[in-house]
């Protein structure tokens, strides 16, 4: 599907143009166009990227084919960018989804394979307000990224809540399960997910906001610098979170070590109380010639079982082995 929306001196003039008309408003250099291809056809793909605005093959294909990192290409006329938005549900759990942008003087490109709610967001904005639009497509662009970054922090809230409550079965007096490890693997896969994400956004916001592309206006350099920091905020919190989670791991094989301790030991003390049973019923078990004992045979082996027995319990008891 594409979406188009056209600005005249921050004004909406014009949205969801045909395709000649599209062609037309690409060639005038007065008009601010955003163009946005969402779950787009290979005719739509090849008509925008290919057609309307001649864009590097290279660009094209890093567009089309999805990347795991984010990054930025400098193009001379314009930006390539790769960002990445999150989403967490209980049911799919932790989702990411690309978002590209091709960013020129006076047009930007936005390409997304999965409707995405940060573009709906500032669309809605768009169609809606009455007020100044933007005047510039890094504008567009600083709001788009900026709605990414404000969906990091929920997804992180729940990252979060997931922890304490993995923290507390592993505080807690239940005995340690299965179930527990595989939570906890996944939850540090979530948390070693959002950190590749974020932190090299953070480095191309950071590369945006040092100025050295022309396609940045020096006063929308404060706004990307902003971005900078919240993102690395972001990256600390998930980093202390993902060291939280390492210590939580590390206290769950403690606690199975020491369970599985406490099992030996309570099958050690019981082979202990045996010992007793076994020697004494070993002894008169043998076959004797000449044993005063066994006139009173069963009395004797009897008390002597039940005493030295009592006495391995005892001493058992002392040692807190039961």
């Amino acid at each position: 599907m594409i979406r188009s929306f056209v600005f005249s001196e921050g004004k909406l003039v014009g949205q969801d143009l045909e395709r000649e008309a599209l062609r037309l408003v690409r060639a005038d250099k007065g008009l601010l166009l955003w163009v946005d291809l969402e779950e787009p056809t290979e005719d739509e793909i090849k008509f925008v990227l290919e057609g309307v605005f001649q864009f590097h093959p290279l660009a094209i294909e890093d567009c089309v084919a999805p990347t795991s990192l984010p990054k930025v290409e400098d193009y001379e006329d314009y930006l390539f960018i790769v960002t990445h938005g999150v989403d967490f549900t209980r049911t799919e759990k932790f989702n990411t989804t690309e978002l590209d942008f091709f960013l020129g003087k006076d047009y930007i490109v936005t390409f997304h394979t999965t409707p995405m709610r940060s573009v709906s967001v500032l669309m809605d904005r768009f169609t809606k307000a009455a007020g100044v639009g933007p005047r510039g497509p890094d504008r567009i662009a600083h709001t788009l990224i900026d709605l990414l970054v404000d969906n990091y922090s929920p997804v992180i809230d729940e990252l979060r809540a997931e922890l304490e409550e993995l923290e507390e079965h592993v505080l807690g007096r239940e005995s340690v399960h299965q179930n527990l490890v595989n939570e906890l693997l996944h939850v540090r896969g979530d948390f070693t997910s959002l950190r590749t994400i974020v932190r090299p956004q953070r480095d191309v916001i950071e590369r945006l906001a040092r100025g050295d592309s022309k396609m940045i206006r020096p006063k929308l350099l404060p706004y990307f610098r902003d971005l900078r920091d919240n993102l690395a905020r972001l990256e600390d919190t998930a980093a202390g979170y993902h060291e939280r989670l390492m210590m939580a791991f590390d206290i769950y094989l403690n606690k199975a070590a020491f369970e599985a301790n406490e099992g030996i030991k309570f099958l050690t003390a019981i082979t202990a109380v045996t010992i007793p049973i076994m020697i004494i019923g070993t002894w008169y078990g043998m076959n004797f010639e000449d044993m005063p004992e066994l006139k009173h045979g069963y009395a004797w082996a009897l008390g002597s079982t039940v005493v030295t027995t009592i006495l391995m319990v005892i001493y058992l008891k002392r040692k807190k082995w039961f």
